[in-house]
Formats: structure tokens, sequence, C-alpha cells
């Protein structure tokens, strides 16, 4: 009579599918400037998830949020540096991303939720920056 309160793998993965479908169509029409302030959104939303797996004790969960943080990182953040246009700030932005990606790594090895969260308090700033230069640049 009433459904499960469980989703069954079939749901979680159309919904899977949906999700990414979603993100493509979305990329297709954004300015790049749209491009980074999601993966910054990415990012936080990936090292979200690490932390809740931590708590509920998930490795498998927890190892594949951390693995895409640092992918994103590694080849979306730190790929999209014009160190030739961006002189100092790329530089900066270059060392802070690395080392982001070394306590991330830290963290999944250790289980450790405290080195997530300064990675989270790392990159808010700098999405919260990023999010009000996207939202004054021209589309």
């Amino acid at each position: 009579m009433f459904a499960s309160a469980t989703a069954s793998s079939v749901s979680l993965r159309q919904a899977g599918t949906y999700k990414q479908m979603h993100a493509a169509t979305r990329v297709d029409y954004m300015s790049p400037h749209g491009l980074i302030e999601m993966l910054y959104d990415g990012l936080i939303g990936a090292m979200t998830e690490a932390r809740g797996a931590i708590r509920n004790r998930n490795i498998a969960a927890k190892g594949h949020a951390i693995a895409r943080a640092v992918r994103i990182v590694d080849e979306g953040l730190n790929a999209s540096l014009n160190f030739s246009d961006g002189g100092a700030l790329a530089v900066q932005l270059h060392a802070l991303y690395d080392y982001v990606a070394i306590r991330l790594t830290h963290a999944n090895l250790n289980n450790d939720e405290a080195v997530i969260e300064e990675c989270v308090r790392l990159i808010e700033p700098v999405r919260s920056a990023w999010s009000q230069i996207a939202d004054r640049a021209p589309a």
C-alpha cells in the first residue's frame, strides 16, 4: 500500500543520471565565471559529503567524495588558473589549491574530519569572493 521509505538502486541510478545530465546541460550555457563558481560549489559539496561519510563510518563513500574533491581542485580549479594574466593572485590560488589537495589526501588517509573542515574554511571565502565577481561579470 505504501512505498518503501528507502529508494531502490534503480531510482538512485536514475536520480544520478538526471543530476549528471542537468549539470552537463548547465555547463553548455554557463559563462567561464559561472563554471568556476560551479566548481567551488562542487568542491564544497564533495567535502561536506566526505565529512558525513566519516561520521557514518562509510569508508567507501568518504574515499569517493574526497577523490572527487581532489579532482575538482586539480583538474578544475588549478587547471583553470591563468598565470600570465592572473599574476600574483594566480600564484597564491595555486598554492592554496595545492595545500587543500594535500590536506584532503591527509584527511582521507586518517579519517580526519577536522582537516576537511579546515579545507572548507579555506575555500568558502574564496568561493564567496568569486561569486561576487561572477555576479558583476558580463555574460
